[in-house]
């Protein structure tokens, strides 16, 4: 039973699982503080889709489902069991926001019911601007991105330049402070397509997201100041408001054996392999299951990893292309080929399992905080292939601060070869000339998975919440 003096937030998170997950982890960190109770709010695919909250702090997470509501112009525009935006293709995405909205109502009946002391919120969400007015509830907006990408944005809107050329600038006079940032002009047109202009929901995620941060008290964002001090001191300047960073959310210690894994036999075999390979020879190769590389993209990342004569663990999202259960996503011959060097899996991996195995020494990641979190949580080296979003813009903080490299493209289109991946790939993980880059990763383990560092972020937010933000 909640007690009188403890403070009930609301979370609100946008439905894509790089933003779920880190909510889902910033509640429970927040719980395990205490005096904080949490009601997270998603839809229940999604919610039985999220880890499970440990027993010990079910009393003070609860979460809170509301069923995604139908669009009844757009049925056959927006499948029945797709409630985030793992569950569809791109294109689509605009019809899963637009039924999104549709929750404003029951959340807002929540909200009034449950008078909580704060709401922290996604992007995504701006009509809850209005329902926290209404009832007088101050708002924090978590950004799940890094403050580098954060600062980037939006020093970028503030220069005066027409979109999406601000976005190909770098961002140093608006920063005050040397910075490389910056959108290539393939991502450039990317980005101002899938965010800066209006689509089925009737709004672009730009636009939502400068009504909640115009809205709220304060930001918090996923970082930490031993990581990108510089870039927390700009966003902060940029909007005038209170920048409060939560910690980096590192994932609970895995068991670098692997575990149980529920009696899974392939992976009880994969880690079995593990246990065999040289410690730091691996590369693990996964690109999340938001990231979804075309045909072409991936025979080139095979070609890659095949060129480097590197030994590898590939986990592969199953395509959208490659639809049928016997049409085989990779180049013919490739696992035969490399069947001595490495291991593909397609579909589900235990991640962090994975990445706490002492064989692995570096990834070749799509460039989320997430990835980077879980990477160099471990010291390992990180290859950056970056797709949306915000993954360009971190890939280049990580070459700046000399924590990872970047797969080379063109810039026009932003292809890539094989080539390509096999040079960023041998340089990283095995090249004299990478030596120092693989010692920075292995010492920022020291910040990236010091528990007690991150979760000193997590108390210090607490007491913001407890004093009531001031």
């Amino acid at each position: 039973m909640r007690k009188s003096d403890d403070v009930h937030v609301v979370m609100l998170p946008w439905s894509a699982f790089g933003h779920l997950i880190p909510f889902f982890n910033l509640s429970i960190a927040l719980a395990q503080v205490g005096e904080i109770h949490v009601s997270f709010i998603s839809t229940p695919k999604n919610i039985q889709r999220l880890p499970k909250v440990p027993p010990n702090l079910k009393h003070l997470v609860n979460l809170v489902e509301f069923p995604l509501p139908n669009l009844d112009d757009k049925s056959t525009l927006l499948p029945e069991d797709a409630e985030a935006s793992v569950d569809l293709p791109a294109e689509k995405i605009q019809y899963l926001k637009a039924a999104y909205d549709l929750l404003q109502e029951p959340i807002k009946q929540f909200i009034a019911d449950q008078k909580p002391d704060w709401i922290i919120v996604d992007f995504f969400q701006n009509w809850i601007v209005q329902i926290a007015k209404a009832y007088d509830i101050p708002i924090v907006h978590f950004s799940i991105f890094s403050a580098a990408s954060r600062a980037f944005l939006v020093a970028a809107r503030a220069s005066g330049a027409p979109m999406p050329k601000s976005l190909t600038s770098t961002a140093s006079e608006k920063l005050q402070f040397p910075s490389t940032l910056a959108y290539r002009s393939y991502e450039a047109a990317e980005l101002f397509s899938s965010s800066f202009q209006e689509d089925a929901s009737g709004e672009s995620y730009a636009q939502r997201s400068a009504k909640v941060l115009n809205a709220c008290r304060a930001m918090a964002i996923r970082s930490c100041k031993e990581f990108e001090g510089d870039y927390l001191v700009a966003v902060h300047k940029l909007i005038s408001k209170p920048v409060i960073p939560v910690g980096l959310l590192p994932q609970p210690e895995a068991s670098s054996s692997g575990g149980d894994l529920n009696g899974d036999h392939s992976w009880q075999r994969i880690f079995k392999w593990l246990n065999q390979q040289k410690p730091g020879s691996i590369l693990f190769v996964g690109l999340g299951s938001e990231c979804k590389p075309n045909k072409d993209q991936v025979y080139e990342i095979a070609d890659g990893i095949e060129l480097s004569r590197l030994p590898f663990l590939w986990i592969l999202q199953k395509p959208g292309w490659s639809t049928s259960d016997d049409v085989d996503p990779l180049p013919t011959g490739f696992e035969l080929r490399t069947a001595e060097k490495g291991v593909v899996h397609i579909g589900w991996a235990p991640q962090k399992e994975i990445l706490a195995h002492p064989s692995i020494g570096g990834s070749l990641v799509q460039g989320g905080v997430g990835s980077i979190v879980e990477t160099l949580q471990y010291g390992h080296v990180l290859v950056v292939l970056p797709f949306v979003y915000d993954q360009g813009l971190n890939a280049r903080l990580l070459v700046e601060k000399g924590l990872g490299i970047e797969v080379e493209r063109k810039d026009e289109n932003g292809s890539f070869t094989g080539k390509d991946i096999a040079k960023a790939l041998t340089y990283a993980m095995v090249s004299e000339e990478g030596k120092e880059l693989r010692a920075r990763a292995r010492e920022a383990a020291a910040v990236f998975g010091d528990r007690e560092l991150q979760n000193s972020y997590i108390a210090s937010f607490v007491e913001y919440l407890k004093n009531k933000g001031e």
